[in-house]
């Protein structure tokens, strides 16, 4: 079964994506790959995760770095598909948007994300 996160900026209440949880080996390696695209105000969370490649990806993505307690440690913008390539090395999470929405929704370094299941 799919589960769904909802995440929303501390500081910017109105921010709110749903995130599916990529929390298993397989659904990690899986990853978005195959897929044509990501909707708008949706995402994968892969966790535990501190890096990712985009072979295989059809489509952009932003990947937001999250530490245990979900504070933005770094953006990566706009990976582009088959020649991406983005690591954290302290971080515990990956969130992957579409490309363009880390920035559409205002989001930055240092926030705190909080986390609701959905």
């Amino acid at each position: 079964m799919t589960q769904f996160i909802r995440l929303t900026a501390e500081a910017a209440p109105g921010s709110a994506v749903r995130a599916e949880a990529a929390n298993s080996f397989l659904k990690r390696f899986l990853g978005l790959m195959g897929r044509k695209k990501l909707p708008q105000g949706q995402g994968l969370l892969l966790s535990p995760c501190s890096s990712i490649h985009m072979l295989f990806m059809r489509f952009p993505i932003d990947a937001v770095w999250l530490d245990r307690d979900y504070r933005i440690l770094k953006i990566s913008p706009h990976l582009s598909p088959w020649l991406g390539l983005a690591f954290c090395p302290r971080a515990h999470a990956c969130l992957e948007l579409p490309a363009g929405a880390a920035d559409a929704l205002g989001w930055q370094e240092g926030w705190v994300l909080k986390a609701e299941d959905k």
